[in-house]
């Protein structure tokens, strides 16, 4: 007892640390040196304790520098005692720094023997990060292993592993010779899905979605897509595809599918609210398995304040070949700027997604009774073969800010196949976004459609064109630039518009907007004559979709006007 009442009468004082060494190194050395965390910790060592934190950070010191290829440093450390304190003084001379002398690389597994392997061989040995002269420090040497390994990993080597590595300094001629032996491992070739969860739905609906075929080199791209194709295929709720890298498996390896369905029937009400259309609620019905076959019958209804619609479609599960078909039909009333549109629609479509690339070939029965004022009451009717492209390279972003969208459609109709004329229809939009530094972002696009025909009588409106709107010409009335008559603005045969859009966002989810748009429609090319809308807005990444709030001002109608949508669904 007397002895421990000795040692806690000895003085302790407070603690500083300075650290003397190239600005590159200090801030190292001073987050990770005893003394220091000592001192930012508030402790007051006795001089026991000051001593062994001394001793204990110049080996500390010693071995961060090695870390970033110094080898041969000199460290010098003072303790001294001012007043009631205790301060360390470190010195530091790193020398000069190792460099890279040499770099081996060497390849066993199937990656040595393939004859088609000797380009993969190549690309990682001139991408190895660390060259010949370049300062050698361990966090780049600890990286440059794994980026050999990465693309290995990610292709038909999933096994890869490093055999051995080995990093020689030469502390004289401050020289570091690399030597590193990957062993890729077997090649990795697809067998056939084994499937666990699927109880609800047909087996072969994920089987259809599956991207490969057995045989094929194992790629995680083709994982990736799998996983993904299954999630958006509306069946599933979650779903996890992955291999077991064992090499006894490695010539038909077992995809692992682990999905968990979504229920057979869903019934789902939304609201909304937009500029264009205005107010809108809408209810939909769904059942995902119709015969026990997997077929999903869709019923929906919408009813917005210029437009009211009903809808059912019963589509089927993906082919093998990545077809995907259904059939609809589709009730359809609206009045928009004095137009007036009462049609049935009879549709047939094939779609295919491949990749960033969605393609959809239609055939669609229309009949239509359209009205504007007393000027204008005729029945139209015609069926339309129609061909859709549309590549998407934006990925799932509410606001992307690279990539684009390009949309590309032609069809026709013929008089001679229940159609009131004959007419060919074109159309095409572009949307490509850029980069703007680190906040921003550049938006541009363009759209043109035409419609070729000697006259657009007999055409239901569906297949011609208007322009103003939230997606259009900012600043005027939704449909309201086309072939203004009395009482209302009809459609037309030819479109151009495009905009031109800086957003800069203040955080993850607020932003701003800063836009011209210009555009027109009317019955022939040389009739258009483009009207400016000019304006700002705010933009939000809220958690159930993007909401646009802009304010623009018509130039042709010398107005402002708001713009802005929002929807929920529950």
């Amino acid at each position: 007892m007397l002895f421990l009442a000795a040692l806690a009468a000895l003085p302790a004082y407070a603690l500083t640390v300075e650290v003397q060494a190239p600005d590159e190194l200090k801030a190292l050395l001073t987050q990770h040196l005893e003394t220091a965390r000592a001192a930012r910790s508030g402790e007051k060592p006795d001089a026991e304790e000051v001593a062994r934190l001394q001793r204990q950070s110049e080996l500390t010191a010693r071995d961060l520098l090695a870390t970033e290829g110094y080898f041969s440093p000199r460290v010098d450390s003072v303790v001294e005692r001012s007043g009631g304190d205790w301060r360390v003084t470190y010195r530091v001379d790193p020398g000069a720094r190792t460099r890279v002398r040499s770099v081996k690389l060497a390849f066993g597994g199937a990656l040595k023997t393939r004859l088609d392997a000797a380009s993969l061989r190549g690309r990682i040995e001139r991408s190895f990060t660390l060259k010949q002269g370049m300062p050698f420090r361990q966090a780049d040497w600890e990286a440059a292993k794994l980026a050999v390994l990465r693309p290995l990993l990610a292709g038909a080597y999933p096994a890869a592993q490093i055999e051995s590595s080995e990093a020689r300094i030469d502390p004289a001629a401050q020289a570091a010779d690399l030597t590193l032996t990957v062993d890729s491992g077997p090649a990795f070739f697809y067998g056939q899905p084994a499937i666990s969860g699927s109880q609800r739905y047909p087996e072969s609906i994920i089987r259809n979605l599956n991207p490969v075929k057995p045989g094929k080199p194992v790629r995680q791209q083709d994982l990736l897509d799998y996983q993904m194709a299954l999630e958006s295929s509306g069946y599933y709720a979650q779903a996890t595809v992955h291999i077991e890298p064992d090499p006894a498996l490695a010539a038909a390896v077992p995809l692992r599918v682990e999905v968990v369905e979504r229920p057979q029937k869903l019934f789902s009400v939304g609201a909304g609210v937009s500029t264009d259309t205005g107010a809108r609620v809408q209810a939909s019905w769904l059942d995902r398995d119709i015969l026990d076959r997997g077929m999903r019958l869709k019923l929906d209804a919408r009813l917005e304040t210029m437009r009211q619609t009903g809808a059912a479609e019963l589509a089927w599960p993906r082919t093998t070949k990545g077809y995907e078909h259904s059939l609809g039909v589709q009730l359809k009333q609206e009045d928009i700027k004095g137009q007036e549109t009462r049609s049935t629609v009879l549709a047939a479509k094939r779609g295919r997604t491949r990749g960033q690339i969605e393609s959809t070939l239609s055939l669609q029965y229309q009949t239509e009774q359209q009205s504007i004022a007393d000027v204008l009451d005729v029945r139209n009717q015609a069926l339309v073969a129609n061909y859709a492209w549309t590549k998407r390279t934006v990925g799932r972003a509410f606001y992307p800010r690279r990539g684009y969208v390009l949309s590309l459609q032609g069809g026709g109709a013929a008089e001679a196949l229940l159609s009131d004329t004959d007419f060919v229809r074109l159309y095409g939009r572009h949307t490509q976004y850029f980069r703007a530094g680190s906040s921003g972002r550049l938006i541009l696009r363009g759209e043109f459609g035409s419609v070729l025909a000697d006259t657009r009588d007999g055409i239901p409106t569906d297949f011609l064109f208007r322009a103003g709107g939230d997606n259009s010409v900012r600043g005027y009335a939704y449909q309201s630039l086309g072939r203004t008559l009395t009482g209302g603005v009809a459609s037309v045969r030819y479109l151009a518009t495009g905009s031109v859009e800086y957003n800069y966002f203040f955080n993850r989810d607020w932003g701003m907007a800063l836009f011209v748009d210009a555009g027109d429609a009317a019955d022939s090319p040389g009739a258009l004559s483009p009207v400016f809308g000019y304006g700002t807005g705010v933009r939000y990444r809220s958690p159930v979709g993007p909401v646009n709030l802009d304010l623009a001002y018509g130039e042709a109608t010398a107005k402002f006007r708001l713009h802005f949508s929002l929807g929920v669904s529950f």
